[in-house]
Parts: C-alpha cells; structure tokens; sequence
C-alpha cells in the first residue's frame, strides 16, 4: 500500500512547512505554485475553496482513545501489514501514548493537524484574493465558505490539541496558533494564545461568514462546501461547546424546522438502511444523497480496514453499546457484524482506492466522512434544551431520533419519558437523566465515527480500555479527568516555530 503525499507548493505551506530539512526546503521553493492559487476569477476561488476543508480524518485517534474500543486479545491474523503504519500508530492511541513523526500517517494526530493547516491556507488565499476585491460582489458566498471553513478548521483544531474549553472559566490554557494569512516564508514564529482568544476568532468569524453563505453558488456539489445547513450544525457544535445554549437552539431550529421534516432528515437506520443487504449499506452511508449528511469531506485513510485490528470495536461493545438494553426499551436497528471474530465492523466506511497505475495494485485508499450531520445535530438541540430546563422539547428530540432507531418502533413501547429515564438509570434529577439518556445514545449511534470523544472531554468522562493478556485474563486502564493526555500532542517539528508542545 502506498501512502498519500499530497504536494505542498509554497502559497500552501502552512505547518507543513516546519517538517521540511534546510536541503528539502531550497526544492521546495523551486516548486511552481499549483494553478489554482494564481486566483483572477471567480471559478478558480470557487476552486480553491475545495482544499480549505481538512484532507485528513480524526476518526482513527479519536475512536480510538475512547471508551468505544476494547481489547480483542491476542491473535495470529490481526493484518498489519494491510494497515501499513497505521497498526502500530492505533495501537499506541489506544494506550494514549503519542504517535511521533506521523505526518505521512493517514490518521496520525500529527497528519490531522498538517492537513488542517494546509487547509486553512487555502482558505486565507481566497479571503486574501477577496479582499483585495471589494467591489466584486459576486465573491460574497465565496468569503462567508472561507470564513466558515477556516473557522471550523481552528475549532477542530483546538478542540483536539487543547484543553476542553469550560464554559464560566478563564479558559486561558495554550490555545492553537489562529492564523489569517498566506504563508509566504518558510519558518514562521507562531503564539498558541489561549484557549478563550481562539473562540473569539472562531466566533468572529462565523458571525461574519454566516450571513454570506448562498446555497445557489453551489448546485452540484453542495454537500461538499458550506451550505446554510451544514454551517448552522457547525455553529450549533460551535456553541454546545461555548455553553451558549439558546444559540444551540436557534441554529438547530434553522435545520430542523418540524417533527415530520426532522424525521425525514435523520438516518432511517430502521427502514432503508435495515432493509439494505451489507454492501449497498456499506456504499450508501457516506454518499452526499443521504439527507443525513450536511457537509462532507474525503480523507486519505485506512479507516475503512479498522476491524483488522486488536483493539478497537469487539463484541463487549457491540453487545452492550450497540444492542444491550436502552431507555426506549426496544432493540437499536444498527448494524454490525464480525468480520471475523472477535473483529467487528459497522461498514460505515466504503474504501475508495485509486491505483498509482491501472493495474498496479498500489495506490491511496481513501473514505468519505460525514463531518457535520442532521443526527449530530438533533441531539446538540435536546442537550440544549435539557440544560435550559426545556424537558419537553428534550423529550421531543429524543423520542424523534428514537423512532428511526428501533426494531418495529411504535410511540406505545417505546416512547421515552422522564419517568421512564429516571426508572433506567436510578437518576432523579430530570436535567441530569436528560443528559445522560443523550450521551447514551450519541455514543451507540456514532461508534466508528470517532465522535464519542468530544462528549468525554466535554463532560470529563472517564474512559475504561480493557487489557487482555496472553491467558484471556482481564484488566482495566484508565484515563480520568485532568490526564495531560485528554489533548493531544502538537507534532514535533512545530517546536521550531515557537510553540510550546503540550503537557506529559
């Protein structure tokens, strides 16, 4: 299997930059800049608009670190060589130890956060472009993409490699560099800031790009660019983490305007999907036709091969996650099944792989990955309302999501009600029950997307991995609140500009 390298012409440097030698630096320049940055028209912005959303994918350390993976034992098959070096990176993410020198890594932390950043660069290039342009009014939708997708860029990005932000705090723990302009020099020095400093950028940003955003400029591919669906979910994310819950609230109602439409838009795990034999599934899930999915994006990955690993999703988790008991008191409609025991697979993810030459039988493997989604995006509302004390608007939400999730799903068995929540889980307060029903049933419905890990840094959960030794016996290691190791580390070579690489 060959790995990814995309080229990095200079107005695309951004971080990547920083892992280049002196020698490998001097060809680089040499580079002729790719076409599309030589902008002077309104299709070349609308093209270089589509390298500002990351090409890289956090699923691999995310799901990973999380609570959504165990320890399947010890086998003589586990095919590492099929997964390149991203078999010993996953197994070290599951222990929570740093995955070095990366970048090449599809998956890597350090490959996540390269990628992101030459994402960002594109984006400044067209805002650059933009504003040396007032007067082209036509270029509106392209400045509010561009804000958007720097925006949502920096949020990933402080989101993984800083401190959670904690809303009612200082939030003055290192941030990540926020940056607004086209790398021009090779080395440049760089400030992390804080934490609170990058969410008032992200903030300003959103507040400027949002109003700009028109769906018409983008009729084939909208699933691709920022649409005034997918940027309300982004915000609605965006403010679920800031704590400003009535924001949550009004972006989510802009997308989720009724019950029947709500309905509609969520995956329909209990009709088309179950009725759908594995690989029509397998194609369908990430396809830009789902009314699910709001804004795409590709990744150079192996993420579609995760179950040919130890550790990972197995049958405790499947059993207990996927089909043990629920709130509802009916049986999830999701899919999963063993590629071969103990190894399980959702088949969320259809590998697409282009062979380097027909016929070759190397090349990149890539996937297709839902980054922002109406199914996300309902329960980011309920949690909002349970916090805002608004039970029966949380129930509302729940019990839509609910009857597109389990078996022979009628309102008379199934429907969730506070009392119900209280008798499941032993809790009484409804506030606290609300929560803990929601955070139950985004971890069941995002196994394998890698999205359990923004609700454990969120509410300080902790993650449990089981460690099996060569006998079948069962221990426990644990990563409580407060670990260093809830944030992941900035790549190496980001020392040379001046960043202080986080706490071990």
């Amino acid at each position: 299997m060959k790995t990814m390298k995309r080229h990095k012409y200079i107005h695309y440097i951004a971080f990547a930059a920083l892992t280049l030698t002196t020698v490998s630096c001097k060809k680089f320049l040499e580079k002729t800049p790719d076409l599309r940055t030589q902008l002077n028209s309104k299709e070349k912005v609308a093209q270089l608009l589509t390298s500002a959303y990351p090409k890289a994918e956090y699923i691999s350390f995310t799901e990973f670190s999380s609570d959504n993976a165990e320890d399947k034992g010890v086998r003589a098959d586990y095919s590492y060589a099929y997964l390149g070096d991203n078999g010993p990176a996953w197994d070290k993410v599951y222990f929570w130890q740093d995955v070095e020198n990366g970048v090449d890594i599809p998956g890597s932390t350090d490959n996540y956060w390269n990628e992101t950043y030459l994402a960002i660069a594109s984006a400044n290039t067209v805002l650059k472009y933009i504003n040396e342009h007032p007067n082209e009014v036509d270029l509106k939708p392209y400045k509010g993409e561009a804000l958007l997708a720097r925006a949502y860029a920096h949020f990933m990005l402080v989101t993984l490699y800083s401190k959670v932000y904690k809303p009612g705090t200082s939030n003055d723990s290192p941030g990540i560099p926020f940056v607004t302009d086209p790398e021009i020099t090779v080395s440049p020095q760089y400030v992390r800031g804080t934490v609170a400093e990058v969410y008032d950028k992200i903030e300003k940003d959103l507040k400027e790009g949002f109003p700009l955003i028109d769906n018409s400029v983008y009729k084939n591919a909208p699933k691709y660019h920022f649409s005034t669906n997918s940027a309300s979910a982004f915000a609605a994310r965006f403010y679920l983490f800031k704590g400003d819950f009535n924001k949550v609230i009004e972006f989510g109602n802009r997308v989720l305007t009724d019950n029947v439409q709500t309905k509609n838009t969520l995956r329909p795990w209990n009709s088309t999907y179950q009725a759908m034999v594995y690989a029509a599934f397998n194609t369908a899930f990430t396809q830009s036709s789902q009314n699910s999915n709001l804004l795409m994006g590709e990744a150079a990955s192996v993420w579609g091969r995760n179950d040919y690993t130890r550790y990972g999703l197995g049958r405790v988790i499947s059993d207990n996650v996927m089909f043990g008991a629920n709130v509802s008191g009916g049986d999830y409609a999701y899919r999963a099944t063993p590629y071969v025991e103990p190894s399980w697979n959702t088949g969320k993810f259809k590998e697409l792989f282009f062979e380097s030459k027909i016929g070759s039988g190397t090349g990149d493997p890539y996937v297709m990955v839902p980054l922002l989604t109406a199914d996300e995006l309902i329960m980011n509302r309920a949690e909002a309302y349970a916090v805002n004390n608004q039970s029966d608007l949380a129930l509302q939400d729940i019990n839509t999501f609910l009857s597109t999730r389990i078996e022979n799903y009628t309102p008379a068995s199934h429907t969730v009600t506070l009392a119900k929540i209280a008798a499941f889980y032993g809790i009484q307060d409804p506030k606290a029950g609300l929560i803990k029903t929601i955070l139950d049933l985004k971890r069941a419905e995002f196994i394998s997307e890698g999205m359990r890990w923004f609700d454990i840094i969120r509410h300080d959960l902790t993650v449990k991995h089981s460690k099996l030794d060569a006998n079948g016996n069962q221990t426990f290691i644990e990563l409580a609140p407060g670990d260093p190791r809830r944030v992941f580390q900035l790549p190496k070579p980001t020392a040379k500009a001046g960043l202080t690489p986080n706490p071990r």
